[in-house]
């Protein structure tokens, strides 16, 4: 007993696999949505270079202040101030460590 052949107009059903044609036949694409998508997408990339422009403005202040920061620090390294005598006895004396042994 073959089912196909039994029913009447079962090889007339369509599947997705035999149609061709589009979902939304006869029509066409409408420029008004296409130009109010546009403008919505324009108004936000606007805002959004806005706010990276102010983030990169905050970031190159930033980078400016640290950069002022290692100049005047190399700068003060490399003149070194005279040390007195005494002074590097004392360094040089607290550099010194003592042992202590610990009972446990």
């Amino acid at each position: 007993m073959p089912i196909s052949s039994a029913i009447k107009g079962l090889q007339s059903i369509k599947s997705m696999q035999n149609v061709v044609k589009s979902g939304i036949p006869n029509k066409e694409e409408s420029d008004f949505i296409k130009l109010y998508m546009y403008e919505k997408e324009r108004t936000r990339l606007r805002s959004e270079e806005t706010r990276i422009l102010l983030r990169l403005e905050i970031i190159q202040d930033r980078l400016k202040e640290i950069q002022n920061y290692n100049d005047e620090k190399a700068g003060q390294m490399h003149t070194p101030e005279p040390q007195e005598p005494n002074q590097k006895k004392k360094a040089k004396a607290k550099a010194d460590f003592k042992t202590i042994s610990i009972d446990y």
